[in-house]
């Protein structure tokens, strides 16, 4: 069986060590905040949002990680990410400037032992029906995963 961060986090050569060190801290946040999360979850838009957070109450929160200036200037897709939470944040890590995120959205800070919500992000909620697709398509997800992990021959022509 694989180990168990193979099953949490699918690695495919994108996540640079710094993006995975605030995956970790953000990670511990959001369980100490009572939340499961999952990292990159596909969208119905097909865009990946890098941690998506799923609350006791199922309110759902994407967290956009963003591991230097160059990776945040690089990236114009984050506003696609707004449609699908009812919160969203930008993480980073401790040496990157707050100021180049936009007021707009919350702002976190780890340093892979934990991290900080530095700015509260404004809440604008989910209707019932979009709620609801997205918490199915988590947990399917999540599902997929786990029994590729289990049985890597399973995965072979699903799409």
């Amino acid at each position: 069986m694989e180990d168990l961060q193979t099953i949490a986090l699918p690695r495919d050569g994108r996540q640079s060590e710094r993006a995975l060190t605030i995956f970790k801290g953000v990670g511990r946040l959001m369980r100490s905040f009572d939340f499961a999360c999952v990292p990159e979850l596909t969208l119905p838009n097909h865009r990946r949002a890098d941690v998506c957070g799923l609350g006791r109450n199922g309110e759902i929160w994407i967290v956009e990680i963003k591991s230097s200036v160059e990776d945040f200037r690089a990236d114009g897709k984050w506003q696609d990410y707004l449609e699908f939470c009812d919160r969203f944040f930008f993480a980073t890590l401790p040496d990157v400037p707050a100021d180049i995120f936009p007021g707009t959205a919350g702002l976190m800070i780890s340093d892979g032992f934990g991290a900080d919500v530095i700015r509260e992000s404004p809440v604008d909620k989910l209707a019932a029906a979009r709620r609801k697709a997205l918490t199915l398509r988590l947990a399917r997800q999540v599902a997929h995963r786990l029994h590729t992990a289990i049985d890597p021959a399973s995965a072979a022509g699903v799409g």
